[in-house]
């Protein structure tokens, strides 16, 4: 499945109001604006949904033909608190590819360039396609 047919479908990041910038094999950019709505109990964004736009940029990183890849695992770390109306950027980028497993690095800059958080994904290539 191409990340394009992928993102044609996926209702949460289109929830969140998140948009492609960049859809290449091994990279993508994602934008998403921070609303009053996505604030924690501290009027800051909730890690979580950081988690979320680093975790789509991932996703369209790496899906790149007709087979699913999806996430073996992840870990982030939050470097930097943001609040309404900041617009994150989530760059993801490949780090290694080896048969059916992937390593992808995502950076989630805020407006000033500020790094908020550092996100890494293992990936794995199904043998499933996705459905129609």
């Amino acid at each position: 499945m191409s990340s394009q047919t992928m993102m044609q479908r996926d209702r949460a990041s289109a929830s969140l109001g998140m948009e492609v910038v960049t859809d290449e094999p091994g990279h993508a950019v994602v934008r998403m604006p921070v609303r009053d709505d996505m604030l924690n109990g501290f009027d800051i964004i909730h890690g979580g949904l950081v988690f979320a736009l680093a975790d789509t940029a991932f996703a369209i990183a790496c899906n790149e033909d007709e087979n699913v890849t999806v996430a073996a695992g992840a870990d982030i770390t939050f470097l930097k608190s943001t609040t309404t109306g900041a617009v994150l950027t989530a760059t993801a980028t490949r780090r290694a590819l080896s048969g059916r497993t992937g390593l992808y690095d995502v950076t989630v800059v805020d407006d000033a360039g500020d790094a908020v958080a550092e996100f890494r994904g293992r990936s794995v290539t199904t043998r499933r396609t996705a459905p129609a």
